[in-house]
Order: structure tokens, then C-alpha cells, then sequence
């Protein structure tokens, strides 16, 4: 029997494009594969630096810890168990009825705005009978438009059920109120609120000497009509007037705006008036003493909580925003229009976890920046931006407040767990990435989820990528690992030892941990040093010396000098060991003389350590050299870095000082002699190059 809606012709022509898909997407995979190669670790550490989010760059390049103890972040309102101390605050929800008169006293004692906005608006809602309010969403525009209202004597006040149509308005005046208010009321293209429905309102608001407010968003639907734009009053001025009415004495008002939790909370400026209000009832109750110091400082944290719980609860928010809030959370400070493209595609994902039959839409134009922007509470600016293709002028989006990012992530993770799928499959796609900024951002996300969820988060997304036998994947879990450390991850240290003992019989989570050790020097030095040099201990394992040795590069040529300093010692020390140790040493020192990024840092660190007392590590770094130099296996390698240096010391003095400070250093015997003055004397080695006129004064200083 045939389909007359050709149903079946159309299911039959859809599995044929899905199967040819996924068959050019196996292809491309294989061809990834062939193509795996792993990448030079000093770019990759670079790209790591210079694309993990602020909240995460601290722990790696500066040693401190990043966590949820190190200032930025407090404790269990991140991750783990949420406090209870939350300070909920909500948009109250009126539908038509009129107005309780204590409501209006109450607001009258403590509203705050701009003289000349309000008197404009006096002015227009005098002369028009009604007036069309518009702003953002919690910018105070029903408070301004109840306090327009009682000014003008307007009472009582209904307030009308916002779902009305605009055509319906005039119906719904009457019953007894001289003043009327609407608070966001909903528009369509099909329903907007045009210029005759107003002129038709006025009328018989002239005939009962009433007014009418409607407020609106600004994505209101409106034809003809010219609103008023509302601008909110400053946060502080809304929560001194309300502090005021609520404490009643000047002098312990001073007070109390004089605490460090207040002046941090006052120093954002981008704080809603709810939130201002509220933060003024919590100082008044700790002026009352029902609330602590530590519970008025966690007020931020928890009000950033509130609001993330607000959005993903409000089932109006669109299913779209709500993926581009997360995006934005995972891409916090980084170009706006790379969050906005990975969004659409967290969106399908999504879209397919709720309706799995239906093939995923996405619409190609929609919500404007600016608007995304504000119902995330974000900005735009300008900055340079770090590409492989060198600097460039990047428009970026970030959240105002600096814990949303991170509380977004945990809050989508462990309060969604319906979202986890979908969530996981973006992940995925950010770590197979060409684009380096976006798999240091998939790392940097899964860091966010192993903190919140160790075990959930290891299991679904590192373990994963580690075990993925593409090394593309293996350093996104590797990254991921750091940043969880340095962020404060539990564990992180036990996992890592176990991945890269030598009994471990996945290669690729050796890999991953072994590169992993080489970016959290600036933690643990001793112990990533103590497992690279027990892996390479191992007898046999020569596929590992070569990542090993370029871990142990990595921790020698780290950010932090203290961390530096602890691993050229345990090198030096190490130099003694069983052949396969003392080879990984070797070349280790040799990679971390040809440092890309500073390859002059062993040779200013070591004039600047003998330059100073107490510290050995002129010694270590002289006796690194002498054993580089006296192996014939590393011979080569030393002595072209050497030959570098020299070369950069015709441009530079402070290289040729530098070099005179370390060559007596390292020519202690009569072949340690020989072999740099014949460095120095065939310089240069490509024929018709002239001969660095520093090599003729450092040779006769040797």
C-alpha cells in the first residue's frame, strides 16, 4: 500500500543522508588519526597559558592556588554542597487586582531615581494619561512606574493581568481605580501594542481622570508607539535608602557602609536593584545580629547562585539562550562570536536530549548581541587576542560577574543531570577542535566539572579523552588535570601517579599523565619529578623517554623560580641515576636550553644566580652542563645551543656577559676546554657567514 504523503519516501531519503554522513565523518576520523601527531610542548603550553580563563591562569603561572580558597571563589558556594544561606530574591508574579496602600508607603520611603528622568516621565504621563515604560528586566521600572502613579495622586492602583491583548486594554479599565499598571506586558508580531490602542486607552482614561504605566522589555513588539527609556538608579543610592529605613540612625548607617563586605559589594557596579535591596535587608539583619560577617560576605557568591538557578528554572527562557548562557560560561573572555557559533551547536545537542525523533533547527538569525548580552548580565569589549597567527583585535563577551562562569558550569552539571549527555557530546567536539583557544576552553570546562564532580566527570569526559588513543584528546585531558589542580580538585596528585606508574598498561594514559606532570610544577615539583624519573626507571621503556624528557623540560623552564629551582636540584641529583634516568636528564637539559619560547632563560638564570648567594643553582645548572657536554649522545645538542647563544651575544651584551660568566664555569677539564674552543673558533658554520666578533672575545676569555 502506497504512502500518499510520501512519508515513507521522505524517512527512506532521510536514513540515506544520515548513513552517507556518518560514513564521510568515519573517513575524516581515520584521516585525523593517520594525521595524529603529538603537539611541540612548548606551544602547547603556551596556547595553555594564554587561552585558559583568568580564573584559571593564576594557578598555573603564578603558583598560587586557584581554588575555592584562594580569594576569587569561596569554598561550597562553587562546587561541592551548596550553603543554605541563600538570599532569594525573585521577580513577584501579579496577575490583575488592586494594590495593597502599605505596599506603595513602603516603596514611597525608599525610592531612589534620577529628578530630571522622573519629571520627564511626570510630565508625559500628565499630558498622555498613559505611558509606555521600557528597560531592562530589573532596572526598577515597576517601583518607577508605582511611584509615578502616587505622585500624581493616582489611587487606588489595579494592576492588570499582563497577558491581556494590547486590543483589550480598554476593557479592562474601570472598578473603581484612578490609577492603572502593567508590568511587562507580552507582545508578538501577531499582537503588538500599536499606537491606536493607546490613543484609544487615553480616551477613556481622560473620562475617568485615571492613568495607566505599561511597562515593557526591550523586545517588546510595538507599532507607533515612542516609549520612555528607563535607566535604573545606581546600586549603592538603592541600598543606602533602603539600609536607611530599615537601621534609622545615621551614625550606625556610616558605620556599616564602612565594612569591607559592603565596600566589595558597592565596588560592583553592575549589581541589579534587587539585589541591592536585598543586600540591605541582610546588613540590617547583621546590624540586628541574625547574621554573621562571614554569612553578609558570602551574600555575592550566593546571589550569583540565585540568579543561575533563576535562569535554567524559568521555564520562559528559551532553550537557545539557555545553551548560549553555558557557551558563554565556557567561553568567558573569549571572543564573543566563538560563543555564540559552539552555543548553536550545545543548542542542537540539547534539542536532540528533548526530542530525540525531531532533527534539530537552528535558526540562522535571531536575538541581537547587545540583547544576548543583557540576559546574561555580560559585556562586550575590545581586546588583542593570542592567535597562531599572531595578535589580532577580538570583540569579547564576558559575564559582569566573575563567579557566574564557574557557578554556571557547576550548577548546569550537577543540578541538570539530564543535561549531562548533550553537555558531554559538546565537550567532545570542543576537544577534536582545530581551533587551540577552543580545546583549551573544553579543558578548562571539564576542570570546572572534575572539581564539582570528581568521580561523574573523570568517568564521562577525562577518562575518555586520556584512553582515546589520539594525542590530540590525550593533552585535552591532560590540560584538564592541571587546571583541575591548580584549581583545587580533589585527588588529581593519586590519579596522575597511578596513570604514570610503569605498570600501567594503557600507553595513552601514560602519555596523559606524564604531560600532565610537566605543567603542575608550580604545585608539586618534587613529586612530578619523582614519578617522570620513576617512569623512566622503568627497564625498557624507551617509547615513554621521549615525552618524559619533555615533561621534565617543561618543569625546568616553568613560570615560577622557586618551583624551577626545586627541579634543577632534583635534576642534578638525578644525573647519578641508572643510565635510563640519567638519560631523560640529559635530554631534558638539552630541550630546556633550546627553549622556544625564552631560549635564553637557563643562560640568564644561570648569571643571575652566581651573581647572588645563597643558592646553588649556578652549581646545578654548571654541572647539568658539564655532564650535556661529556656525553656523547647530548654532545650535539649542547653545543648548538651554545653556538645560538653566542651568536644572539653579537646583538646583545648582556648574552655575551652572561656567556663570559658561564663558559669557566663549565670548561673544567682539558677536553671540556678543547671542545669549546673549537666552538668558538669555527663559528660560523655555514660558509661565506661572517664570525660573531663575540666569539673572539669570548674565546679569549676561556
Amino acid at each position: 500500500m502506497s504512502d500518499p504523503d510520501g512519508r515513507q519516501d521522505q524517512t527512506e531519503e532521510q536514513a540515506a543522508e544520515d548513513a552517507s554522513a556518518d560514513g564521510q565523518e568515519a573517513g575524516e576520523e581515520q584521516q585525523e588519526i593517520e594525521d595524529d601527531l603529538p603537539q611541540d610542548p612548548w606551544v602547547a603550553r603556551r596556547e595553555l597559558y594564554f587561552h585558559a580563563p583568568s580564573a584559571f591562569g593564576g594557578g598555573l603561572t603564578a603558583g598560587d592556588q586557584i581554588g575555592m580558597s584562594g580569594g576569587r571563589v569561596h569554598g561550597d558556594l562553587i562546587m561541592g554542597s551548596k550553603v543554605e544561606n541563600h538570599f532569594r530574591y525573585g521577580s513577584a508574579t501579579h496577575t490583575s487586582g488592586l494594590l495593597p496602600p502599605a505596599e506603595l508607603a513602603e516603596l514611597a520611603e525608599v525610592f531612589v531615581a534620577d529628578a530630571d528622568r522622573v519629571d520627564t516621565a511626570l510630565a508625559r504621563l500628565r499630558e498622555d494619561r498613559v505611558l509606555v515604560l521600557s528597560g531592562a528586566p530589573y532596572t526598577g521600572r515597576r517601583s518607577a512606574a508605582l511611584m509615578l502613579l502616587h505622585t500624581l495622586g493616582a489611587a487606588p492602583v489595579r494592576e492588570l493581568d499582563p497577558k491581556t491583548r494590547p486590543t483589550a486594554l480598554k476593557d479592562e479599565l474601570g472598578a473603581g481605580a484612578r490609577g492603572y499598571l502593567i508590568c511587562d506586558l507580552i507582545t508578538d508580531r501577531d499582537h503588538p501594542l500599536r499606537d491606536i490602542d493607546l490613543l484609544g486607552l487615553r480616551e477613556k482614561l481622560t473620562e475617568e481622570n485615571s492613568y495607566l504605566v505599561v511597562t515593557v522589555g526591550l523586545a517588546a513588539s510595538l507599532s507607533g508607539v515612542r516609549p520612555t527609556e528607563w535607566e535604573p538608579p545606581a546600586p549603592d543610592a538603592v541600598l543606602r535608602s533602603h539600609l536607611a529605613r530599615r537601621v534609622g540612625d545615621a551614625q550606625r548607617e556610616r558605620l556599616l557602609l564602612g565594612m569591607a563586605p559592603v565596600r566589595e559589594f558597592v565596588a560592583h557596579a553592575h549589581h541589579q536593584l534587587r539585589e541591592a535591596a536585598r543586600f540591605a535587608e541582610a546588613l540590617a539583619a547583621y546590624a540586628r545580629g541574625e547574621l554573621t560577617e562571614q554569612k553578609l560576605g558570602s551574600f555575592q557568591a550566593a546571589a550569583v547562585t540565585d540568579q543561575v538557578q533563576e535562569w535554567f528554572g524559568d521555564e520562559e527562557t528559551p532553550l537557545r539562550d539557555k545553551a548560549f548562557l553555558i557557551a558563554l560560561a565556557a567561553f568567558n573572555e573569549a571572543p564573543y562570536a566563538l560563543a555564540a557559533e559552539l552555543s548553536d551547536e550545545l543548542y542542537a545537542a540539547l534539542q536532540q536530549t528533548e526530542h530525540p525523533a525531531v532533527r534539530p533547527v537552528i535558526p540562522v538569525f535571531g536575538t541581537s548581541i547587545g540583547k544576548r548580552l543583557q540576559l546574561a548580565r555580560a559585556e562586550g569589549y575590545e581586546e588583542v587576542e593570542y592567535t597562531e597567527w599572531g595578535e589580532v583585535s577580538q570583540y569579547k563577551a564576558r559575564f559582569r560577574e566573575p563567579l557566574a562562569a564557574l557557578v554556571m558550569l557547576r550548577e548546569v552539571w550537577t543540578g541538570y543531570p539530564s543535561a549531562r549527555p548533550a553537555l558531554i557530546r559538546w565537550l567532545r567536539q570542543l576537544a577534536d577542535d582545530g581551533r587551540p583557544l577552543v580545546r583549551t576552553r573544553a579543558a578548562a570546562t571539564a576542570a570546572v566539572l572534575t572539581y564539582a564532580d570528581l568521580p561523574s566527570a573523570m568517568a564521562l569526559v577525562v577518562q575518555g579523552w586520556a584512553g582515546a588513543k589520539r594525542y590530540r584528546r590525550c593533552l585535552v585531558a591532560a590540560n584538564t588535570l592541571a587546571l583541575a589542580h591548580g584549581f583545587g580538585a580533589p585527588n588529581i596528585p593519586s590519579i596522575l601517579r597511578a596513570w604514570c606508574d610503569p605498570s600501567q598498561p594503557d600507553k595513552w594514559l601514560r602519555w596523559t599523565a606524564i604531560r600532565a606532570y610537566g605543567l603542575v610544577g608550580a604545585e608539586m615539583p618534587e613529586a612530578a619529578v619523582e614519578a617522570l624519573s620513576d617512569a623512566a626507571r622503568a627497564e625498557g621503556d624507551d617509547e615513554a623517554a621521549g615525552p618524559i624528557a619533555e615533561s621534565m623540560a617543561l618543569l625546568l623552564t616553568g613560570p615560577v623560580a622557586g618551583a624551577r629551582s626545586q627541579v634543577l636540584s632534583d635534576l642534578a641529583g638525578l644525573v647519578h641515576d641508572k643510565p635510563p634516568v640519567r638519560r631523560v636528564v640529559l635530554r631534558a637539559f638539552v630541550l630546556a636550553c633550546e627553549h622556544t619560547d625564552d631560549n635564553l632563560l637557563l643562560l640568564r638564570w644561570h648569571a643571575a644566580a652566581a651573581a647572588s648567594s645563597g643558592t646553588a643553582d649556578d652549581r646545578h645548572l654548571a654541572a647539568l652542563w658539564r655532564a650535556v657536554l661529556g656525553d656523547l649522545e647530548h654532545t650535539g645538542g649542547a653545543l648548538q645551543a651554545l653556538r645560538r647563544w653566542v651568536r644572539q651575544a653579537d646583538a646583545d651584551p648582556t648574552v655575551e656577559s652572561a656567556l663570559l660568566c658561564l663558559l669557566p664555569s663549565i670548561a673544567v677539564t682539558a677536553d671540556d676546554r678543547k671542545r669549546l674552543s673549537h666552538l668558538l673558533r669555527t663559528l660560523p658554520s655555514s660558509p661565506g657567514e661572517q664570525p660573531p666578533q663575540a666569539a673572539g672575545r669570548l674565546l679569549a676569555a676561556l
